[in-house]
């Protein structure tokens, strides 16, 4: 599907009326048409994808026991959350939505790459922008960090890598629910934890174990984007777990797979020794539980936006 030298203009069956501007900017459905290159390069990136990275910067630099709030390393994590959420997340949800555009032709059509609103030659320099701006912070960091190793590089370039595998053939691994929905998860939740701790410490192998156990629940987390996908993933062969499945089994594996997850981290916490720590984790898991009865286990389609926003504030 070539779109070179498409000029912008708005999609012509996006819901005009009820489009929101601020869902446009988020980067998520029901969002209103719009023709300003600069608004449409941010929807792109996806804004809403951000905070768990951010979140995972923050989790990493507390679990480091070495951060301090002083004015350098406050600019430090803020470099990193930049790192992690608007470059590198960014440069995921462009390059995603790049290799997706026929599945959006079908699912989406008034997106912005399969409804012309943008460029091929736009979307391939955003998308070398992100990644080589996200890299090139990476490197700043570990130069800041004193790293003689630059650990912090190589985990941005093996994230980076790992997302263009997600989504670009031949490996796709976005084809395979499982495995797909795994590294998605992984790269959400263990990349930036890691990230933030290697800049203000050691990153040892306990922390690697739990974090990789715990994007288990980020498998959970990254199927709810799936369910909207279903018609165009099935005519192009991609075996989501809602097409796997059906939509009525892969909504039980979602929520299995986040709630289980965090209830066994909450378990590990109090055979650890650490009653408070788990029961922290009990109070923020009891929100979740309640949304997902409420809105997403009810019409997985309908509350995917809504469940997952409420999931920005609830999640642990």
């Amino acid at each position: 599907m070539k779109l070179s030298g498409v000029r912008a203009k708005a999609p012509d069956k996006a819901p005009a009326e009820s489009g929101s501007s601020i869902n446009q900017i988020l980067g998520i459905k029901g969002a209103k048409q719009e023709t300003d290159r600069w608004k449409i390069r941010v929807q792109l990136t996806k804004p809403v994808t951000w905070p768990p990275l951010v979140w995972g910067v923050v989790c990493g630099a507390a679990a480091s026991g070495n951060f301090h709030w002083t004015l350098e390393d406050v600019a430090k994590s803020i470099v990193c959350m930049i790192m992690s959420g608007p470059c590198l997340t960014g440069y995921t949800q462009t390059l995603n939505d790049w290799y997706d555009r026929e599945i959006d032709a079908i699912n989406e059509p008034y997106r912005p790459i399969p409804s012309g609103a943008i460029s091929e030659n736009e979307v391939i320099t955003q998308i070398w922008v992100l990644l080589l701006g996200g890299l090139g912070l990476a490197g700043l960091l570990d130069v800041w960090a004193g790293h003689n190793f630059p650990v912090i590089f190589y985990l941005a370039l093996g994230g980076s890598l790992l997302s263009y595998i997600y989504s670009a053939p031949p490996l796709k691994l976005k084809q395979n629910g499982w495995i797909g929905n795994f590294a998605l998860g992984s790269s959400y939740i263990s990349l930036p934890w890691w990230a933030g701790q290697a800049l203000f410490g050691t990153l040892t192998p306990d922390i690697v174990v739990l974090t990789l156990l715990y994007s288990i629940a980020g498998l959970g987390i990254a199927i709810v984007n799936d369910f909207k996908s279903v018609e165009g993933d099935r005519k192009m062969g991609l075996q989501s777990l809602p097409v796997a499945f059906g939509s009525e089994t892969a909504k039980w594996i979602c929520v299995g797979a986040i709630d289980i997850t965090q209830l066994s981290v909450a378990g590990y916490l109090l055979v650890s020794g650490k009653p408070y720590y788990a029961l922290a984790l009990l109070g923020l898991i009891a929100p979740q539980v309640f949304f997902q009865f409420k809105y997403f286990l009810k019409d997985p389609v309908k509350y995917d936006v809504k469940y997952q926003l409420l999931n920005l504030i609830s999640q642990p």
